[in-house]
């Protein structure tokens, strides 16, 4: 049973911010200046089995380091948007490469950037510790915060409701 207060069966496509949800909001600074993301193994796990059962996912992110590109597209992530200086644009262009209708699509932020996304979306989702003004446009708070397995529970809910989490392609990487 899904605490997700929305017809779970309507989701075809995951979008997520990085910074403040598939990675903790307090970042570590390389000597060089870049900042170093944490991940968490339970959302790239999630990630990687809603892309192999045939979701669309795409992160959409201001932040840009190599390293983020490498990691999800190697959990097969095709839609990858780095320095999105206004995300609404690059959702745009990811709903126009993939003919998805809004109610069709989760989109999981936290800070003011993502509130234009999060309101053109069916499902708007925040971690535990969004900004409050996100968190008042959000259909679902997730209990986790940033970085802490946002995507995890939300991917888990809706494959579950779909019938697509204990599933062959569960058992493996």
């Amino acid at each position: 049973m899904s605490s997700i207060n929305y017809d779970l069966k309507k989701i075809k496509a995951f979008v997520f911010d990085v910074d403040g949800v598939l990675s903790c909001d307090v970042i570590p600074l390389h000597p060089n200046g870049d900042p170093m993301r944490t991940v968490n193994i339970k959302d790239g796990y999630a990630l990687q089995l809603a892309v192999k059962k045939g979701y669309q996912v795409a992160i959409i992110t201001g932040g840009y380091t190599e390293s983020v590109r490498i990691r999800f597209s190697r959990l097969g992530i095709q839609y990858i948007y780095m320095n999105s200086s206004v995300k609404m644009n690059d959702f745009r262009d990811f709903m126009e490469k993939t003919g998805l209708k809004p109610e069709e699509v989760l989109y999981a932020g936290d800070d003011i950037p993502d509130y234009e996304v999060m309101k053109n979306v069916g499902l708007p989702i925040a971690p535990a510790d969004a900004a409050p003004e996100v968190k008042s446009i959000a259909k679902y708070i997730t209990a986790c915060r940033g970085g802490e397995g946002v995507a995890r529970d939300v991917i888990e809910q809706t494959l579950k409701a779909q019938d697509h989490w204990m599933c062959n392609e569960a058992f493996g990487w």
